[in-house]
């Protein structure tokens, strides 16, 4: 299946036709069941599921009842969630392109076909949106598991004959390598009486035949925007390759040439023997003639891929890797670790042949410190500018499914992935010992800890172990008996976590129910972990409005998104939201705060539908929750708008405006599809354009409701009625009756207005709380608007109306309050020594996460403590900047000042004994952007010269010490400091207590 334009595929269950609503709907009871049992449906190679936003399914969830803390609400007619729209999810409305980045469950919800066929069938779909349906794949070689590709491949394709002619096309990577070439055949009128052969072209000049029509795309290797060339044989039974380009490659073999200077750098041993990782030490090297260059190079050359290479001569391991498809973090870590020099000096030495275990059971048979042997040999012996790892990709992909795709991932995961995965690979113990687990019962700490090393080298002995793992002592201590229990632990990295600061600032905007006053925009400083409650009163605090007469709101496309209780968590809100506070009287017994919105409505060419669309900023309003006149909610309307409604200049102006709101009602209407565009930046998010729905009608008494584009409102209304409101329902049935028959038929539509006088400027509607669909009949007892808690109104404008009296510039204007303006505080630098002494702080364990203690028998909050016993010769540090959960997500930007070199870890062993722990720091993994996407780079010192340089995906550019401590570094590489390593002279660095000068922004792109 094939999408175009990185939007929906086409095809499957549904097709790309606007689908409708078909059936009537069944109970919200019944919905909840079937589709609850849907979503149980377990993953299958091959099968369709679908993508849908996760603000529409919230809705329909809450209209269900579906979480047990929505049962009160159960059926509401404001909650009905409308058309399904996944406008939220699109990057551009048009082309319906996704968003990069898009997370499971926070962005959208996967449901399967049936699931998906009657949400349509109930709700219909926004009139021009394709449904997003994806297929289901299977990753990893020896542990199968399905999961659902939702980005799809993109990939570029083009004639031999005329390559300047690129069409691009989206495929899944379970498509085979025949359907592609079926698509190129007829993307290109290629007859079907002609001969053809599909290439594979990585750069100017390489190509690789395809020439397996059943391999899939993951099997061949394709990577993101690699570009595909298919090829007619001639007449004369030739083909133009062999021909024209005598020098492209025909089969799938490595094609790059190597230089005598290549050849006598081959046979060096890298050693470790600059002191204090000073480039103004010359770098010593010993020669290992064990391996011949001659046959290291040959063997090397006859792996069977295909790379292309831009020779260069540059200093080996100055080589660039070119990004496949958001593959910066896997850059960025291989970067790192070829920069770590005692591992790179194993790989090129061919150390690793000798002690490859392919019956490890928790290995994978060698293949992976293959494909790593074989890319460090690129990055280091080839003097290439860059390479394309996709083979080692490919590889790490067949054993991490998480990592098979090509969506973001973290550098720091796919780093503990590989280090594992070498370890094992490596792995000189073949046959694993069972070794029962012991307490130190009071033993010292020195025979405890060599009993715990030596156990762990009798299960664990590789060249991953010599370099990376150290020890941790850990303590746990009962709160009742005060059992004390030590163990000492194994690790490969340390994983740091940073101080929290405790507040967090907020800006938000402030609407006085004052007419005449302009929203204000605030800058507000809150608890990181407080609730509504603590940002309403530090506003107060500000504004000297009670913090008992605020109500927070998240405002996106013109509606509200969210009304958050004052019991609710402050990390719900993400620093993209807009929150707009409102300034209301308290509800009670006797009044209620409305929702207003605003929409526009235009007539079709054709006259016979309108559209609506929400446009300006909502409203809350305080009314009375009895005894609710039409005409006192009208003039309630338009007193709060004065500020931005201009008077009529004259009557009869006033007259022609409000005319257009005369129209007759309908019995049903069914909603369609339509698309949305995303929100815009700052205040003019929730002031941008809005959506463009429209009514059509085809008889006297039967509508159908389509919706146009642009800001995500599907509609299915009627024109607004100019008429009074009536004490009986027109049909004759009671008004019990005539809600039964509501709700089973779904909810209708009807606008009311408020008057039957000639001189109102707009009309009124009760809606859902999406604005997108009117609820029928218009609730009423007499003139008495029956209205609850739960009810939203929309004010409904005509073109002509809102064009003479609706002033928009000053509707959008706002103020800034001096805090706004005040600047902020530098964010602080927190030392690295700060970090350790935070994670080697005593802690109590959580109540979820307790501790058995043996001696009461029974699970306990006791305190842990851990310490260092023994550190490794490369000493991996993971500034722990991620933290998430189901409902929010966020990044710390905090700047650790790290050391460049001499970092002493002494101070943090525990163990009398232990040799001094001296670091220098080797490389860096840095990581630009907010949680769940941004950009992986990497700094790494080369060993050759001493020198830092900064790499880019495929460029690698010098750098210098003062740019290195940064907001943005993730992941940090130190190596000892060996003994008899001769002294350089100091250089200017960041010790554990400074920042360096330059420790701000350099490359950041937050």
């Amino acid at each position: 299946m094939m999408a175009e334009g990185g939007g929906p595929e086409s095809g499957g269950a549904a097709d790309s036709e606007p689908v409708a609503a078909q059936m009537p709907t069944p109970s919200t009871e019944s919905q909840k069941q079937t589709i609850g049992t849907l979503l149980k449906t377990t993953l299958r190679k091959g099968d369709e599921w679908f993508l849908i936003d996760s603000r529409w399914f919230k809705q329909w969830k809450k209209y269900v009842g579906f979480d047990s803390w929505d049962m009160y609400i159960v059926g509401e007619r404001s909650l009905f969630p409308g058309p399904i729209d996944n406008s939220g999810l699109f990057s551009d409305q048009d082309t319906q392109v996704l968003k990069e980045h898009l997370i499971d469950e926070l962005d959208y919800v996967l449901v399967p076909t049936e699931a998906w066929n009657k949400l349509v069938s109930w709700y219909g779909c926004l009139e021009g949106q394709r449904p997003i349906a994806r297929k289901v794949v299977e990753h990893g070689m020896f542990v199968k598991h399905c999961k659902v590709e939702v980005y799809l491949l993109e990939l570029n394709l083009c004639e031999n004959e005329n390559m300047d002619n690129v069409v691009t096309r989206h495929f899944s990577k379970a498509d085979t390598i025949d359907i592609i070439e079926t698509e190129m055949r007829t993307l290109f009128h290629i007859p079907s009486e002609k001969e053809t052969r599909l290439w594979n072209k990585y750069m100017s000049n390489t190509y690789e035949q395809l020439n397996k029509p059943d391999s899939t795309v993951q099997d061949a290797g394709l990577f993101q925007g690699q570009v595909l060339v298919i090829e007619q044989k001639n007449e004369d039974g030739t083909w133009p390759r062999q021909a024209s380009h005598p020098k492209s490659s025909t089969t799938p073999s490595r094609n790059f040439t190597t230089s005598p200077k290549l050849s006598s750098y081959s046979s060096a041993s890298i050693s470790s023997t600059v002191a204090n990782g000073d480039s103004g030490c010359t770098p010593g090297y010993t020669l290992n003639n064990s391996t011949s260059s001659g046959n290291r190079l040959g063997s090397y050359n006859s792996y069977n891929s295909s790379y292309n290479y831009r020779e260069s001569q540059s200093q080996p391991g100055l080589c660039g890797l070119s990004n496949l498809g958001n593959t910066c973090f896997m850059n960025s870590a291989l970067q790192c670790l070829s920069n770590a020099s005692p591992l790179t000096e194993y790989f090129l030495n061919d150390q690793y042949e000798a002690e490859i275990n392919r019956d490890n059971p928790l290995g994978m048979r060698g293949e992976i410190a293959e494909a790593y042997a074989d890319l460090v040999k690129q990055m280091w012996l080839s003097r290439s500018s860059y390479v394309a790892p996709r083979t080692f990709k490919t590889q790490v992909g067949r054993f991490a499914p998480q990592f098979s795709g090509y969506q973001q991932q973290d550098s720091q995961e796919l780093l503990a992935f590989l280090l594992d995965g070498l370890h094992e690979d490596l792995n000189r113990v073949k046959k694993k010992p069972y070794l029962a687990l012991r307490d130190a019962e009071g033993r010292p700490d020195e025979i405890v800890a060599k009993e715990a090393w030596t156990n762990h080298r009798l299960r664990n002995d590789s060249i991953i172990v010599d370099i990376f793992h150290g020890l941790f002592k850990s303590t746990l201590v009962c709160p009742e008996c005060s059992k004390v229990s030590v163990t000492f632990d194994p690790f490969c990295y340390l994983t740091l976590p940073l101080p929290m600061k405790k507040d967090r600032s907020m800006e938000v905007f402030l609407v006085r129910t004052d007419p005449q006053s302009r929203p204000t925009q605030y800058r507000v400083v809150v608890p990181k972990l407080g609730n509504v409650t603590d940002l309403c009163s530090a506003l107060s605090k500000l504004c000297g409005i009670p913090s008992e007469n605020m109500v927070v709101t998240d405002v996106y496309n013109h509606r509200f998104h969210k009304i958050y209780r004052r019991d609710e968590n402050l990390n719900q809100i993400m620093e993209k939201d807009d929150i707009f506070v409102y300034e209301v009287q308290e509800e009670d017994s006797e009044r209620m705060n409305l929702p207003v919105y605003f929409r526009e409505r235009q007539s079709k060419h054709s006259g016979s539908s309108t559209t609506t669309m929400l446009f300006g900023q909502p409203l809350l309003i305080t009314v009375s929750r009895h005894n609710l006149i039409a005409d006192v909610l009208y003039d309630k309307i338009l007193e709060r708008i004065g500020r931005y409604v201009k008077q009529p200049q004259n009557p009869s102006s006033e007259s022609r405006a409000s005319a257009s709101f005369t129209a007759s009602s309908s019995s049903s209407q069914t909603p369609e599809c339509s698309a949305a565009s995303s929100l815009s930046a700052g205040l003019g998010s929730p002031l941008s354009d809005g959506a463009s729905c429209s009514v059509s009608s085809s008889n006297g008494s039967n509508h159908s409701v389509t919706c146009n584009d642009t800001n995500g409102l599907y509609d299915g209304e009627e024109e607004a009625m100019d008429h009074q409101v009536s004490p009986e329902p027109q049909n004759g049935q009671s008004e019990e009756e005539e809600e039964s028959s509501d709700l089973e038929n779904g909810p209708k539509e009807e606008a009311v207005n408020s008057s039957s006088s000639p001189s109102k400027l707009f009309a009124f509607s009760v809606v859902n709380s999406y604005g997108t669909a009117n609820i029928t009949p218009l609730p009423c007892e007499g003139n008495v608007l029956k209205l609850n808690p739960h009810s939203t109104v929309a004010i409904d404008w005509d073109v002509e109306s809102k064009k003479m009296f609706y002033d928009e510039q000053e509707a959008e204007a706002y103020e800034k309050h001096e805090s706004m303006i005040q600047p902020q505080k530098k964010k602080a630098t927190v030392a690295l020594r700060e970090c350790i002494e935070l994670f080697t702080t005593m802690e109590t364990l959580g109540e979820h996460d307790p501790w058995y203690c043996p001696t009461c028998k029974k699970h306990q909050q006791a305190t842990k403590k851990f310490d260092l016993w023994s550190l490794p010769r490369i000493l991996v540090v993971h500034l722990k900047r991620f933290s998430y959960n189901r409902c929010w997500r966020d990044k710390l930007d905090t700047v650790v000042d790290f050391p460049i070199r001499d970092l002493n870890m002494s101070e943090f062993v525990c163990d009398p004994k232990a040799s001094p722990y001296v670091y220098d720091l080797i490389a860096v993994s840095n990581h630009y952007g907010g949680m769940g996407g941004g950009h992986y780079t990497a700094y790494g010192k080369n060993k050759m010269d001493g020198k830092w340089y900064y790499f880019d995906d495929s460029s690698v550019s010098s750098a210098s010490e003062d740019q290195i401590v940064t907001k943005a570094a993730y992941v940090l590489f130190y190596q000892r400091r060996e003994e008899e390593a001769p002294p350089c002279k100091p250089q200017p660095s960041a010790s554990l207590g400074g920042a360096p000068d330059a420790a701000d922004d350099h490359m950041d792109t937050n």
